[in-house]
């Protein structure tokens, strides 16, 4: 999801990333602390002074969303579950888990830690600023803090909306599971009302664009936009889960294979298989053992006149682990592995034996049958 993120350290055995757009809100944040929030609560400073609260209350608020995000993740791995990291972005940070919980009761609790971290440290600040603001003169100490308790009660509060994909969301969409006993069905109820607070985000960030809000009214309707995409995402990415659950790649691979020798033309190839079969991936075998593949754009690199001299061992690559996959392998991680790269065939193999060949058209088919046939899928994950 976040591929240009940067890693930064580990947390408790966590990789802690940070997304380029981290940056563009960092900055906005800085800008706005130091032109207008500290200005006003700090009067008679220089430009530089605000600029270095600033500075710090935006580290105090990034160190604010890893203590969010970090009581999700360990309240995660208290139940089996595997994070891969925390990620901060644009629209703050998320506990990249890498499987849905295991039953509502840990679904509740993984949601409700976050909001309820926020809010602890909500009124950590409001007590801190309430002893540094002591004296008459404004306190620079109680101005920091003053913001940080304001911005973690407001976290607070805007995850607590039952919208999927935020804690709210997931807390409701725990609480429905329970009671019907069908994680399907609650992520699609919980998913519309996201999908529904959204576009009631998106309606109301334009009407304030067009009343003169600004740039409040813009950042409203991308904070809409995303929540609209994550809801849908996040039902979609579970239907393909309950679709694939249970089966392998053998049970969807193609074994019928057309496949070339390694000291075969690449003008055989080309002529004899590739335009006679119309395919543009073709296994190189050498006897029963598989040594690689070629493809259209590896006959491609090599000139038509030097085709009928070149053999297919020359532009093929040869077989590596990236390429293949065990028959057994679950077609849900074969998406996924798919999906997060730009392979779009795997080699089916056993041993060094080639038993077939899935592509990722051949798993959208399937998906589509599916969702065609209106097939029910069981909630069990």
């Amino acid at each position: 999801m976040f591929k240009n993120a940067v890693q930064l350290f580990e947390i408790f055995g966590f990789k802690l990333k940070v997304d380029p757009s981290w940056l563009l809100i960092a900055a906005l944040i800085v800008w706005s602390l130091s032109t207008s929030y500290f200005p006003q609560a700090l009067p008679g400073g220089t430009a530089t002074f605000y600029t270095v609260l600033g500075i710090i209350a935006m580290l105090g608020m990034f160190a604010s969303l890893i203590l969010h995000e970090l009581s999700h993740s360990l309240v995660a791995r208290s139940y089996g579950l595997k994070v891969g990291g925390i990620t901060l972005f644009i629209f703050g940070g998320v506990a990249e888990l890498e499987e849905e919980p295991h039953d509502p009761k840990s679904e509740f609790l993984i949601a409700i830690a976050g909001p309820l971290m926020s809010f602890a440290l909500a009124a950590l600040f409001y007590v801190a600023s309430s002893m540094a603001a002591g004296g008459t003169e404004p306190s620079l100490t109680g101005a920091v803090f003053g913001y940080l308790a304001l911005i973690n009660l407001v976290l607070a509060l805007f995850n607590m909306i039952p919208a999927f994909p935020l804690d709210g969301g997931r807390m409701l969409r725990a609480v429905i599971w329970g009671v019907t006993q069908d994680l399907l069905r609650a992520t699609k109820i919980a998913s519309r009302l996201g999908s529904a607070f959204g576009l009631f985000l998106m309606l109301t960030g334009a009407f304030a664009v067009f009343a003169g809000g600004g740039i409040g009214g813009f950042w409203q309707i991308l904070i809409g936009f995303f929540i609209l995409n994550a809801s849908n995402g996040s039902y979609q990415n579970l239907l393909v889960k309950s679709a694939l659950r249970g089966k392998t790649a053998a049970s969807l691979m193609s074994d019928q294979v057309h496949t070339v020798d390694a000291d075969t033309s690449v003008t055989d190839l080309v002529d004899n298989i590739m335009l006679r079969y119309g395919v543009s991936f073709v296994p190189v075998v050498s006897g029963d053992v598989l040594i690689g593949y070629a493809d259209t754009a590896a006959v491609r690199s090599i000139d038509k006149a030097n085709r009928p001299s070149t053999p297919v061992a020359d532009i093929m690559q040869a077989v590596r682990a990236d390429h293949t996959v065990a028959p057994d392998a679950p077609l849900n991680a074969v998406f996924k592995r798919m999906a997060s790269s730009s392979r779009r065939k795997l080699m089916v193999v056993e041993g060094q034996r080639l038993v077939g060949v899935i592509s990722l058209s051949d798993l959208m088919h399937h998906l589509a049958v599916e969702q065609e046939v209106g097939t029910r899928f069981s909630s069990e994950d």
